[in-house]
């Protein structure tokens, strides 16, 4: 991947004001962010009501939407459980609009080139990844959001809008796939050999010796460490994202789970709570009349 190895230096006056309907792009500006909330279902979306302008190292030039008003944004992609990690706003927001104009699934392409250039997927996460240093993203931010953006393209992303074939594709997809889902079950065991408890499809892991607890915890993050790095190694020229994404699911396996559960719940008690509110509120009543039954029975 072009620039994996390389550092970036930030340069904020790489972003510029792209102008709106005729005015041109103005590279002695600095860009001006303008949105318009629309509402497509249950989904948030907005429009980009002026053009942001991106000097990319590789690609020169780049202006994001060609069409202003019509093309729509969820701002920066990120499931609810890790908006805690990258959330939908903040200083990365410039660098997640111009990504989502260059991968955006369109007949016609959502941006602009100085040389009418072809930006393929892969190269857009570069973008993304270059982009995000330039705004001041913090260094485990950007590479957490570019490998997130990477497993994307590399899962679901239109194969037009990748440059290998169908083959290749698929064993890509496949090696991605596989490697997540069997660092997730080893966790899973490891989790289980750690309490010293079986549990469905848990196995003891080898890098979990017996002995006191705080050294089994060391071994096991060590074991959440080293074997995602090596699995990494399967990504290939994505190797770096393999490696970002599978310690982070090994280290944050729990709090991800509980965060979810917690947003299920949530969800949960939202829905009752609002097509059937005289359930909620007994509900509620009834948790509240338990938690002082259980309070008082403490202290008696």
């Amino acid at each position: 991947m072009v620039g994996m190895g390389t550092t970036v230096r930030a340069e904020p006056a790489r972003f510029f004001d792209g102008g709106a309907g005729e005015e041109p792009p103005r590279r002695d500006r600095p860009p001006r962010i303008v949105l318009e909330r629309r509402a497509q279902g249950d989904q948030e979306v907005f429009a980009l009501l002026r053009r942001i302008g991106y000097a990319d190292r590789h690609l020169g030039d780049l202006v994001v939407p060609a069409d202003v008003g019509t093309s729509t944004t969820d701002l920066t992609s990120v499931p609810s459980v890790f908006a805690w990690l990258v959330p939908r706003t903040g200083r990365h927001l410039p660098a997640a609009l111009v990504h989502d104009a260059l991968v955006a699934d369109a007949d016609e392409p959502a941006y602009l080139t100085a040389q009418g250039r072809q930006v393929d997927r892969v190269e857009a996460d570069r973008v993304f990844r270059d982009a995000m240093a330039d705004t001041g993203t913090g260094v485990v931010r950007r590479w957490l959001a570019w490998s997130a953006v990477t497993l994307a393209t590399l899962v679901v992303a239109p194969r037009v809008q990748l440059p290998w074939g169908a083959v290749e594709g698929w064993w890509r997809r496949g090696v991605a796939v596989l490697s997540l889902l069997l660092i997730a079950w080893l966790g899973w065991c490891a989790s289980w050999d750690l309490v010293d408890r079986s549990a469905p499809l848990a196995v003891p892991v080898p890098w979990v010796p017996e002995g006191e607890w705080l050294e089994e915890l060391a071994h096991g993050a060590a074991g959440a460490i080293v074997v995602p790095l090596l699995l990494g190694l399967l990504w290939g020229r994505f190797r770096m994202a393999g490696a970002v994404l599978g310690v982070g699911l090994a280290l944050l396996l729990h709090v991800t789970v509980l965060v979810g559960v917690l947003t299920l719940l949530y969800r949960g008690v939202e829905a009752v709570a609002t097509r059937v509110p005289l359930l909620a509120g007994a509900v509620v009543v009834g948790g509240v009349a338990a938690s002082v039954v259980l309070v008082l029975d403490a202290l008696v």
